[in-house]
């Protein structure tokens, strides 16, 4: 295999000064069988030469470099003029001899489909057998589709054609119209970056209406067309309500023809921001029951990508130590806003819980950088860096401005940007310019303080009282500045448990980390809640009286997001071994019974099972562990028998399913096809107590085949491998390692779910002799296979189980001499610091 390079900010900067594209001609032929697709592509270009320019020979001529991944590269012309395809450099075709002035590189070549959601991704749905086609062009992979300078600010307006089988529909950035004999056409696009270019073609089921004079469509696979109409209305009323609160928002327009989604089976990421065509992983179309929770998290997904409109596609990034200005404004702005436009009101809570503990781990690792750091060397670098910083942190960045600024000054800096730089290219510099323009605050000294540091502030209160009043001492680790409410709480003269809000006060803490005093009349609070509504992004502590209040009234605060606060304090005392595991689950035993707010109880039951019972706690306390989930949930489950929280009880089941030690009961419901009282069994549920149900050695091959016979479809499939690798015996696990690591035709999505079910704390001991074959077998394969593969290897495959020193040992001896690639070096260094930090919170 041909070694390929990775473009550095400073070889896209040289030919940046070089080259100005203009348009692109783009035909794809997908008719050629099921492992390789056509590629023919015109690029038309200017070049001047500036003095000095690395390419430069002093001739006034440049050389530089066209970027293509080919299974072939057939022929190459520029001007008119054959280009040896011989002189293609693993995927870097030399352009030598550039004279100023407009330029045609013409290629042709044959390119191969992905299997693992990078490039075209090609899939065959196991339900009926149809065949679909999707691009997936970030970061750098429009080259394994077409030829380009491929990279983000060399803009340009691009003309697709795609030829497709019979029976297919072609979608694409915009509206497309089918030309005859199977060939589509897409109307040409306004000037959008090379990782922006999309196309999906198969047999689509489509739903479709107007709005704002605009197309819209919704597309799935033919298969799961029932289960798309049944959401239709829901999925079109939330996105027509997000474009008009955007249009209320925005000055500029939406700035694109049409405005599909796809949902596209095995994608990667939650979704991707393609102008005109979002893509969606399907899962989103869901074939079970779910919770309003995860509804509102495609909600969220639906406003995150549109936000990327006008912040992301009509303006762009420059080079991608941006990548924040993409992703955080669209993660605050898709909160905000459905906040703001739609049914779901408490969108911030779900934030605190789920999103915003991702940032607050992946700030505390030694891979953290900063939101907005100084240079990122290259693509690989980039890729990253599309982590919880960029998303969670950077987010939490500008909702700490917007309080601080105030909304109306936030939203006309925004405008002020869109308008200076529509249709092109932009950095943290021109941001920050854009936003001061309406404010007199010292916009720079924020950002250098919020964009350009790492790590998370830790706020410590101490309260005292004496004699008819009460002071509060903020103590301040961390040199950022912090706008943040402090919430005052009491409990209810009655006595109800109740606790009732006294005040909530707005507090700046300055930056120099200097201790800050607040003082009231009358009986100390008690509760005080440092960050009360989450404003500002910092590790919260309490003083013991307010602790002692939380652990036992805490599901009686009146605000979730108050709530919210408290459980994430939690979280961060038992990773920073200032808070007892057990006691962490005592709290939730007791509390999580009266919760009203369902993302507050997901996100500390997944907690408690995934971190505490599954990593924190070993052996008998493991065991003890569960069977405190087990309880909770089962106490759950008799508050819902009245049926009116469907949302609750379906959690409830999940997690005693996870949780449970003995097969008896859930193999009942297995048989019955029926929890008692409801729900009745769906596929997703099926599944999860049959994986369950392989962990303890309860079932076995022939049911799980009898299983997917029952519900063959791609899901099912992914159901039997998880499965299969979690069958607790020799022959099994064998296979399943076969398959992760040797099978190279495997897809990210089932390579995912055989890796999810191999390893399980209850199979320690027959696990064993796996643990150092990983840190081999690991390696090997992310050289061998492509980025998604290896972030997929050990995000998912690393032995996370395994809390012990030889583990750790392990991965530092691979990390130091084995030379992992890129994005695996990034998962076992991550891997390593949570290993290293809970080996220290056991001891």
């Amino acid at each position: 295999m041909p070694k390929m390079s990775v473009l550095t900010r400073d070889e896209a900067h040289s030919r940046a000064e070089l080259l100005d594209v203009q348009h692109y001609t783009v035909e794809l032929d997908l008719t050629g069988g099921e492992e390789t697709f056509t590629s023919r592509t015109t690029i038309r270009f200017t070049v001047t030469v500036p003095d000095g320019h690395d390419g430069h020979d002093g001739c006034g001529t440049a050389d530089t470099f066209a970027d293509i991944k080919p299974e072939r590269l057939h022929t190459a012309t520029l001007d008119g003029r054959p280009l040896d395809p011989g002189t293609l450099d693993g995927n870097r075709l030399p352009l030598t001899g550039l004279t100023p002035g407009p330029h045609q590189l013409t290629t042709e070549a044959t390119m191969r489909y992905s299997r693992t959601g990078e490039g075209m991704h090609r899939f065959t749905d196991p339900t009926d057998g149809e065949t679909y086609t999707y691009t997936q062009l970030f970061l750098d992979d429009v080259q394994r589709v077409f030829c380009a300078f491929d990279q983000p600010d060399l803009k340009a307006v691009f003309e697709l054609t795609v030829t497709a089988p019979d029976g297919w529909r072609v979608l694409a950035n915009s509206v497309t119209e089918p030309q005859g004999d199977g060939s589509w056409r897409a109307a040409p696009t306004p000037l959008i970056s090379t990782y922006l270019v999309a196309v999906a073609a198969g047999p689509w089921h489509t739903v479709r209406t107007e709005h704002r004079g605009l197309p819209f469509g919704l597309h799935c696979r033919r298969s799961l067309a029932p289960h798309l109409e049944a959401d239709a209305e829901e999925l079109l009323a939330l996105t027509t309500a997000c474009f008009d609160r955007y249009h209320e928002k925005f000055d500029e327009p939406y700035p694109f023809d049409s405005y599909d989604q796809a949902f596209v089976p095995e994608f990667n990421a939650g979704a991707m921001e393609n102008p005109g065509l979002v893509t969606f992983r399907d899962e989103f179309v869901y074939r079970s029951a779910v919770t309003d929770t995860e509804r509102q998290t495609r909600a969220m997904v639906i406003a995150h990508e549109m936000a990327h409109m006008w912040f992301g596609d009509l303006v762009t990034l420059k080079w991608w130590d941006d990548i924040w200005l993409n992703e955080s404004f669209a993660e605050y702005m898709g909160y905000q806003t459905l906040t703001e436009a739609t049914p779901f009101r408490d969108t911030w809570v779900d934030f605190g819980v789920v999103r915003k503990a991702w940032g607050y781990d992946a700030d505390q690792r030694p891979s953290t950088h900063p939101v907005a750091p100084d240079a990122v060397d290259d693509t690989a670098a980039a890729l990253l860096n599309f982590d919880g910083i960029s998303y969670a942190k950077g987010a939490s960045a500008l909702r700490q401005l917007v309080h601080w600024l105030g909304e109306e000054n936030f939203l006309a800096g925004i405008n002020t940007h869109i308008r200076r730089h529509r249709f092109g290219n932009a950095t943290l510099a021109d941001f920050i310019d854009s936003l001061a323009q309406h404010s007199d605050r010292d916009l720079h000294a924020w950002a250098a303080a919020w964009l350009r540091t790492t790590g998370v502030d830790t706020l410590t209160p101490a309260v005292t009282a004496d004699q008819g009043t009460w002071t509060l001492g903020i103590q301040h680790t961390g040199l950022r500045p912090h706008r943040l409410t402090i919430g005052l709480y009491d409990r209810e003269l009655a006595d109800t448990g109740r606790l009732v809000l006294r005040d909530r006060l707005d507090h700046h803490l300055p930056a120099d980390g200097a201790p800050t005093t607040v003082t009231g009349q009358g009986r100390r609070p008690d509760l005080v809640l440092l960050n009360d509504q989450d404003h500002s992004y910092a590790k919260i502590r309490l003083d013991p009286h307010s602790w002692e209040t939380a652990l036992t009234s805490l599901s009686a605060l009146p605000d979730p997001l108050a709530r919210a606060v408290l459980w994430n304090a939690a979280r961060d005392m038992v990773r920073d071994g200032e808070l007892a595991p057990t006691t962490y689950l005592d709290a939730a035993r007791a509390q999580l019974p009266y919760e009203s707010d369902l993302s507050i109880v997901q996100g500390v039951l997944n907690f408690a099972a995934l971190q505490i019972a599954d990593r924190h706690l070993a052996g008998t306390g493991r065991t003890a562990a569960l069977t405190t989930i087990t309880d909770l949930c089962r106490d759950l489950i008799r508050r819902t028998e009245d049926g009116d929280h469907p949302g609750l009880r379906l959690t409830a089941v999940r997690h005693l399913v996870n949780a449970a030690t003995q097969p008896h009961t859930i193999s009942a419901w297995l048989a019955d096809d029926s929890v008692p009282g409801g729900p009745d069994l769906d596929p997703e549920l099926r599944w999860r107590i049959l994986t369950r149900l392989a962990v303890l050695g309860a079932v076995d091959e022939t049911a799980i085949d009898t299983e997917l016979a029952r519900d063959p479809s791609a899901t099912g499939q992914e159901g039997a491998a998880r499965c299969l690798a979690a069958l607790p015996d020799p022959a099994s696990k064998h296979r399943a390692w076969d398959r992760l690591f040797t099978d190279d035709t495997l897809s990210t999505y089932l390579f995912t779910a055989t890796a999810q079910g191999f390893w399980q704390p209850e199979q320690a001991e027959i696990l064993d002799e796996f643990i150092p074959r990983y840190f081999t077998d690991a390696v090997a394969l992310a050289a061998r296979r492509s980025p998604a593969i290896a972030e997929a290897a050990g995000r998912h495959a690393y032995p996370a189980h395994a809390v012990d020193h030889r583990t750790r040992e392990l991965t530092e001896t691979c990390l130091r001499t084995a030379s992992p690639t890129p994005a695996l070096r990034r998962k076992l260094t991550d891997n390593l610091s949570d290993l290293t930090r809970t080996l220290r919170t056991r001891g």
